[in-house]
């Protein structure tokens, strides 16, 4: 797989905006870690806030088994895909995507530790409308029971369809990526 640089400001743009899509379009990104028994283990995250190139934090509210796999093994790939119908549909018809479909983030998360206040005001903007319901304020009524997780990239891959997404990304080949021991 080939692999960029999340340092790289022009990689970190684009990984900005497509998280951004991805978020908008199915309100969450999967978050793979290592089961007990070695098989990957995903799990939807509406929480995760990219920060400074390489780096982002996600709230670890109701995740009992990535919380427990992380503590265990720290490796974790993040997905976001963008999954706007009309996003699809026009790039099958022109034969090429206009904005990435979508990006893989290849890192570690720390440990758990307590949330930022500028951390809670932004997730806190992100979800306003869905506190709004009962199922809303069960899941995010209560920050103050949040606890964060720092992750911080090494790799970003992402999600070639070929012919159609060649155009989108720099050419890994342009580019220094530092080695990773995911797989």
């Amino acid at each position: 797989m080939k692999q960029l640089d999340p340092a790289d400001p022009d990689v970190w743009r684009q990984v900005r905006a497509t998280l951004h899509c991805a978020a908008s379009s199915s309100l969450h990104c999967a978050i793979a870690s290592i089961g007990p028994d070695g098989h990957p283990h995903v799990t939807p995250i509406g929480s995760v806030m990219l920060t400074e190139p390489g780096h982002a934090v996600y709230l670890d509210v109701i995740n009992v088994h990535l919380s427990r796999n992380i503590d265990r093994d720290p490796r974790v790939t993040v997905l976001a895909v963008d999954s706007r119908r009309s996003a699809w549909i026009r790039s099958l018809l022109r034969g090429r995507f206009e904005s990435p479909p979508g990006v893989r983030l290849i890192g570690t998360a720390g440990a758990p530790r307590p949330l930022r206040d500028d951390e809670r005001d932004r997730f806190e903007r992100r979800v306003r409308l869905a506190v709004r319901t009962r199922g809303g304020r069960q899941l995010w009524g209560d920050t103050a029971r949040f606890r964060a997780r720092d992750l911080t990239f090494t790799a970003v891959a992402p999600v070639r369809i070929p012919a159609m997404t060649e155009h989108l990304w720099p050419d890994p080949a342009s580019l220094s990526v530092p080695a990773t021991s995911v797989g």
